[in-house]
């Protein structure tokens, strides 16, 4: 099982070694997931960068980070938190990945400082900047 659920702005971080990239590997030796809308977010990054199907789909494999699907219980949680997201402007992958985190009760890993501004009961965020 996962110690850590990471956002797609915290792989990104990691795969491009910006700041804040030695906590992300830390939380991937430790044991990483990912929601697989925030997996999504990656990949299509990944792929506007001129990645290969195949060096996408080695990012996960090489890092063992679990992908966690998209269920009911899920897809509605996360619609609640769009009142309380929506003011900072946070999007649906942002608000997936803060119900993954409570429902799994993992620390969410993120590179976006405005997460700091919510208030998710149930949901611990790390910043890594």
């Amino acid at each position: 099982m996962a110690s850590a659920l990471l956002d797609a702005s915290a792989l990104l971080a990691l795969l491009y070694e910006e700041t804040g990239s030695d906590q992300v590997r830390s939380a991937v030796v430790a044991g990483a997931a990912m929601s697989a809308v925030n997996a999504a977010e990656v990949a299509a990054r990944l792929h506007s960068d001129n990645w290969t199907g195949e060096e996408v789909a080695a990012v996960f494999d090489t890092l063992n980070i679990e992908v966690l699907p998209l269920d009911t219980k899920t897809a509605l949680l996360s619609g609640q938190y769009r009142p309380g997201t929506q003011a900072l402007g946070l999007s649906l992958g942002v608000r997936v990945c803060l119900a993954v985190a409570y429902l799994y009760k993992l620390p969410a890993l993120t590179a976006d400082k405005a997460w700091l501004r919510l208030n998710v009961e149930g949901v611990v965020v790390e910043s890594i900047r």
